[in-house]
């Protein structure tokens, strides 16, 4: 093999077992930043030694094999360590062994350490913001420049909110590991919040010139596809699998050629990938199975997919949307599930039906910026023939949002009130 041949492959081969890499050592080290400088190192190592002997057959192991060793190589030099680190020195010598026998312990705990970098990453400690920019740099692999375009922040504010993210981690002693009893219901659901933020601001990006950032929901998408692996039995992780995998079947007929935004309603289906319904409707049934069709991401889920299964608009089954968002607002109530629900009845039994239920919630204080109230609120008197009204309502919509794709949509719908 070529050089260039190798070094591609070497490069791919970190991609893939770079999060292992790093769960693995960070779980040994207790460091997470001294995890990622020994995944690094046994890149530069393989990408000294391979071209001259060749790929190995399991690459993985050898990468963790070198990056252990290094390990030991640097607590043995400094005698200073605390006694914390003596005694990961001394399970770092008992754990390098031949490469057949790292090969094997690899395969027994590599879940239970990706998990617990997952976990940790992703520890209530942190604010969902430090959440989510650490996950995707430790678990996704993003650099921190990719990560300030996707949430449209600049370079040192991320690195900055990496940083602090990983000394607060480590000043309180979190332990690499996947929470035990009562612990992990609440643990799990902050890694499952992240995900949901994530995907969220790749489907409908809160501000800038485009209206959906498609990398951000593929990452979203690839976590919890790997979380679904790793915890087969839970419910609430296939049911934010399938809502994930069904919302982005959608991301390429959600925009037209010039970026504007296209409703649902609106959207020619036929550029829906077929592939991503198909994953999401086998998630949300997983779910299903296993007890958990009235968990708040599987009853989202249930209600993309009401979307999904209809092949024109028209079918679309509004009276089975309206009832699931009933009972989604008793299990997740929020404003935001309360506007969508005032959207669905009024699909399912008529614009007025929409207006009563939008003015119960619309003097709660979140809705006081909210562009998509006031888009709501048009749409529902533009059907009524109010089109005077519903002007104003979109125009205000029109001047609250930070999106421009989105701004020129509702300014498009003032227009056409004349």
């Amino acid at each position: 093999m070529a050089d260039s041949e190798t070094g591609r492959a070497i490069e791919a081969v970190f991609r893939i077992e770079r999060a292992r890499l790093i769960a693995g050592l960070a779980r040994l080290t207790r460091d997470i930043d001294r995890a990622e400088e020994l995944a690094q190192d046994a890149l530069l190592t393989a990408l000294a030694g391979w071209p001259e002997r060749g790929v190995p057959d399991n690459p993985g192991a050898w990468l963790m094999a070198a990056a252990k060793r290094r390990a030991i190589d640097g607590l043995r030099r400094d005698t200073m360590r605390v006694r914390k680190h003596d005694e990961i020195a001394r399970d770092l010598d008992e754990a390098d062994s031949p490469i057949e026998r790292i090969e094997a312990a690899m395969d027994d705990d590599i879940g239970d350490e990706l998990l617990g970098l997952i976990f940790t990453a992703c520890h209530p400690i942190l604010s969902a913001e430090a959440r989510a920019a650490l996950t995707l740099r430790v678990v996704g692999g993003l650099t921190v420049e990719e990560i300030a375009r996707a949430f449209l922040s600049n370079e040192a504010t991320i690195a900055q909110r990496i940083v602090r993210a990983k000394k607060t981690i480590g000043s309180a002693g979190i332990a690499f590991e996947v929470p035990r009893g009562r612990a992990l219901a609440a643990r799990r659901a902050a890694v499952l919040e992240v995900l949901y933020l994530i995907f969220n601001e790749g489907y409908a990006a809160t501000a800038g010139d485009d209206l959906t950032r498609p990398a951000l929901c593929a990452e979203a998408q690839r976590l919890g596809r790997i979380l679904a692996g790793l915890m087969p039995q839970e419910p609430e992780v296939f049911g934010l699998l399938a809502l994930m995998e069904i919302q982005a079947s959608r991301l390429a007929a959600r925009a037209g050629p010039e970026g504007g935004f296209i409703p649902l309603t609106e959207q020619n289906r036929a550029r829906w990938d077929q592939l991503l319904i198909r994953r999401g409707l086998e998630a949300l049934a997983r779910a299903e199975a296993l007890g958990g069709a009235e968990g708040p991401y599987a009853l989202q889920a249930a209600l993309a997919a009401c979307h999904a299964r209809a092949r024109t608009a028209d079918e679309t089954d509004w009276v089975r949307i309206a009832g699931l968002y009933d009972r989604l607002a008793d299990v997740m109530p929020s404003p935001v599930v309360a506007l969508n629900r005032a959207v669905a009845h009024s699909m399912a039994y008529g614009p007025e039906e929409g207006l009563r239920l939008i003015d119960e919630i619309a003097a709660e204080a979140v809705f006081g910026a909210y562009a998509p109230l006031p888009a709501a609120r048009g749409d529902f008197l533009f059907r009524t023939g109010r089109l005077a009204e519903a002007k104003v309502q979109f125009e205000a919509a029109a001047s609250l949002t930070r999106n421009d794709a989105e701004r020129s949509f509702l300014l498009s719908r003032a227009e056409a009130c004349g």
